[in-house]
Formats: structure tokens, sequence, C-alpha cells
């Protein structure tokens, strides 16, 4: 008997599913200057894109693809960048440090 619900046998990536891209459309969708940023794939996750908006409140989830990451910033008519080429805003890193100072990180 599975106690947790379904696992995958150890090793194996999880992929993106509905519920990730439900996630990342309420984000884009909920907050003021959204940029996506594509991750690439690495040895434990899939691709990954990474929302960030203006006051640098971010959000990261699986995709099926890359061009599906770019397509998707595309179509809700947020810009999109490859993270690997251009980096992460420094934003995402300030407020990284003013929910820390703060306690909610």
């Amino acid at each position: 008997m599975k106690w947790f619900g379904r696992r995958q046998k150890a090793g194996t990536m999880r992929r993106s599913d509905t519920p990730d891209q439900a996630h990342l459309r309420d984000f884009a969708q909920t907050r003021q200057g959204v940029e996506g940023f594509v991750e690439p794939r690495t040895a434990v996750t899939e691709y990954t894109l990474l929302l960030v908006a203006i006051d640098g409140e971010w959000t990261r989830r699986r995709v099926p693809s890359v061009r599906w990451a770019h397509d998707f910033a595309n179509k809700l008519g947020i810009p999109s960048y490859d993270a690997a080429v251009v980096g992460y805003p420094p934003r995402m890193r300030e407020y990284n440090a003013r929910m820390k100072k703060n306690g909610l990180a």
C-alpha cells in the first residue's frame, strides 16, 4: 500500500504537468512586470521556466521544452530569455534578501 500517493522510481525525473502550467499562468497574470527565464536541463531536473515579477517575487516550474516555455511567454505577452545566456535579474536576489531579513524565507 502506498501511503502518500504515486511514487516514481528513484532517479526518474518528474515531468511538467497541467498544475505546473496553471501555476505559471496564474503567477504571470496576477503580477506586474513579469519576465521569464528559461533554464536548461540538468542531471536532476527537466527544463524549467522561472518567472520573476517587477518586485523580485519569483516562481519556478518544470516545462516540457525550451520552445514551449518561450511560446508560453509569448502567448501571455511577457518577455522570455535563456537564463544560461543572460543570467538572473538582481531584483530576484534583492527579493530573496528581503524575505530572509524579514524571516519569511
